[in-house]
């Protein structure tokens, strides 16, 4: 049983985002999965779904295999760097705002 990995780095979108729109396409068939997360409103599922469309061309490509036998076996969003900007306040005081990134990693696996 072969394993097809694809990872995206750096994505402009905190993880807790992410992990928020992976919670209703995990487990599920790749095509069935990228049709939906296509109909979601959320720019992390569009984000996600460019990866996926990678995952399943890897896996096709490169392995060998079939894309409608494909699950999403793992998938998952690991917190990236935090870049630190400073908006201006009131009385000579500044408001930092964090702009978050995450590090997205989607495993695909054959169904048997």
């Amino acid at each position: 049983m072969t394993d097809v990995r694809a990872k995206m780095r750096y994505a402009p979108s905190s993880a807790q985002k992410m992990r928020r729109v992976m919670t209703a396409v995990r487990g599920r068939k790749a095509e069935e999965a990228l049709a939906f997360l296509l109909s979601m409103p959320q720019t992390g599922a569009a984000r996600l779904a460019k990866l996926l469309k990678s995952a399943i061309a890897n896996a096709v490509q490169n392995q060998g295999l079939h894309k409608e036998d494909l699950v999403i076996a793992q998938m998952f969003a690991d917190e990236g760097p935090t870049r630190k900007w400073r908006r201006f306040g009131a009385r000579g005081r500044f408001k930092p705002i964090l702009r978050r990134s995450s590090h997205v990693t989607i495993v695909l696996r054959e169904k048997e």
